[in-house]
């Protein structure tokens, strides 16, 4: 896997940094963390990320709203997203899908699930 500096953004700090150890154990060491959507734009505007792992369901602004305002950025269109949430009907995950993540795991996962979606995501954009 690419070096990469990840955003992982959740509103629960456990849940942060069980996918924050995750992606250390799959050799990703540069992560960064945001509680919600609003937090990770702001984080965004100060620092560089090559890949988004992203709750839906948040305070202040959710995933499927965050992702949306990336979508529609400029600077944050092409951006890697992952979404990680308990959301598990088809209807979410299409309509996050529509939304422009480029794939979707739904909580419980196994670190192998991780590494091997965000490989799936990397292929799909063409840095992996």
């Amino acid at each position: 896997m690419p070096e990469l500096k990840i955003l992982a953004v959740d509103d629960s700090p456990t849940m942060r940094r069980i996918i924050v150890n995750t992606l250390k154990r799959a050799g990703f060491n540069d992560v960064a963390e945001a509680s919600d959507g609003k937090d990770a734009l702001a984080k965004m505007k100060v620092d560089r990320y090559d890949f988004i792992i992203t709750d839906w369901n948040m305070p202040e602004m959710d995933g499927l709203a965050f992702v949306t305002q990336m979508r529609n950025s400029d600077e944050f269109r092409e951006l890697p997203v992952l979404m990680v949430t308990t959301r598990s009907v088809k209807e979410d995950i299409i309509e996050a899908m529509k939304a422009g993540v480029n794939n979707y795991i739904v909580k419980p996962f196994t670190p192998e699930t991780l590494s091997e979606k965000i490989g799936q995501v990397l292929k799909s954009v063409g840095k992996g």
